[in-house]
């Protein structure tokens, strides 16, 4: 099919835009899903329309287009609790400064839909974070006013963001991913009941982050596609032995004792074939964003592996009834 194959920028941050363009071309992609803070600037690209026309010339200097902007990190610091963690993300001169690390983050996603706006593209993915993913294990015991006031802050923290984006016609899709509100099925339908169903907020929907909790996500996807406004494409395999739980037992991604571990595609669990079913049967068009997160694999070899993955397995819907011709008029 037709659809754009894209790739996610963020783990490529220590190449250049300029560079990146010319690998990402060479890889096979259409287009790049450029990262806050790695790939563009979001309050320059706001406020200098010639700094978004840079960005822009770029991409086409090399045969590439942005359909979607990311703005993950720095969305995790608007709804979170604070940790030293955080301090990776915020600018220096922040760490160890809740209240202006959260300030800082609140400001940039603020900017975030009128640098999209003058980058020509009106879907950014993200993360929200979240205030209470410490208390997803009910031991001490968590509480359901505790659990309610974790959405109801996110709300508050968000809704004078996603009044910007309404300002401008951008959408965001949240990446459902576990330290976020929404992890998992249930969360997701939650935090848009939170919201009022409020249109500008939707799904990033990324399979990868699902299967291993246990989640189909062809059904996710089903029952949410009305919300889907971006697509990752992104594999992971669970590798359960007896002595590895889904926990990851605070062993690092890409370790083979893990229960689990991200997968460049078509290395993985994740049925691409019925993910691509349901989007065909939805009348989905837009990218495929291929987020490369394999720390046993090289990635050049994986990166370009996987936009040639998403190209086979993104077969066009019939235009026909398969019995249409046995038919008595």
């Amino acid at each position: 099919m037709s659809r754009p194959v894209t790739l996610m920028t963020a783990q490529w941050g220590d190449l250049d835009l300029d560079a990146l363009c010319e690998l990402a071309k060479d890889m096979g992609y259409d287009g790049l899903e450029l990262m806050e803070g790695n790939h563009f600037d979001a309050k320059k690209c706001a406020t200098d329309k010639a700094e978004a026309d840079r960005i822009l010339a770029t991409l086409d200097k090399h045969g590439l287009k942005t359909w979607a902007l990311a703005a993950h990190v720095v969305g995790q610091c608007v709804g979170d609790n604070w940790d030293p963690r955080l301090d990776n993300f915020a600018p220096g001169p922040l760490a160890g400064k809740p209240d202006e690390i959260r300030a800082w983050a609140i400001e940039t996603m603020k900017a975030v839909p009128a640098a999209a706006k003058n980058l020509g593209v009106d879907v950014v993915t993200g993360f929200l974070g979240s205030p209470i993913w410490a208390y997803w294990y009910s031991f001490p015991q968590t509480s359901e006013e505790m659990v309610a006031e974790g959405f109801a802050k996110i709300k508050e923290l968000w809704t004078p963001i996603f009044d910007e984006f309404d300002k401008y016609g951008v959408k965001f899709a949240l990446e459902v991913h576990p330290t976020e509100i929404a992890f998992d099925y249930y969360t997701a339908e939650r935090l848009l009941d939170e919201f009022d169903r409020r249109p500008t907020l939707g799904f990033n929907f990324d399979p990868s982050h699902l299967i291993w909790q246990g989640v189909n996500p062809t059904i996710f996807l089903r029952d949410f596609m009305d919300r889907v406004y971006h697509v990752h494409m992104k594999d992971s395999a669970v590798t359960l032995d007896g002595k590895a739980g889904i926990l990851g037992s605070h062993i690092t991604f890409g370790d083979t004792r893990r229960g689990w571990n991200f997968r460049s595609l078509g290395h993985g669990d994740v049925n691409f074939e019925e993910i691509i079913r349901e989007l065909n049967a939805a009348g989905y068009t837009g990218p495929l964003s291929v987020e490369w997160e394999d720390s046993g694999m090289e990635r050049v070899y994986g990166g370009t592996e996987a936009a040639a993955f998403v190209r086979t397995v993104d077969f066009e819907p019939s235009d026909v009834a398969f019995d249409d011709t046995i038919k008595n008029d």
